[in-house]
């Protein structure tokens, strides 16, 4: 295996990944990263806009992050992707609103 080149520390969790028409589920995510499986097409150096659904005490939102895909694993007819995070914000409506709305 290769170097280590994270700064964070990743933490494992199974959250709801949107990107318009496709979704996804988180493996682990870190403050400047995420690992998600998906059945899209994403292909390393593509810019990517998603939305991880969280669930609070106060009800969902989203974080809604600018991307670069670093790395697509085959398993199968799904894909892991390895997003690193460029910007990112928090939204208090779900992901799945605010894409059919427009938002």
């Amino acid at each position: 295996m290769g170097a280590e080149h994270r700064t964070e520390e990743r933490v494992r969790a199974a959250l709801r990944v949107s990107l318009g028409d496709v979704t996804g589920v988180t493996r682990d995510v870190s403050a400047s990263g995420l690992y998600f499986e998906t059945d899209g097409h994403f292909t390393p150096g593509q810019s990517i806009t998603l939305a991880v659904d969280i669930d609070t005490a106060s009800g969902k939102i989203a974080l809604w992050c600018d991307g670069v895909v670093l790395r697509v694993d085959l398993h199968g007819a799904q894909r892991g992707v390895a997003v690193r995070i460029v910007e990112s914000n928090l939204r208090a409506q779900p992901a799945a609103v605010a894409m059919a709305s427009g938002a």
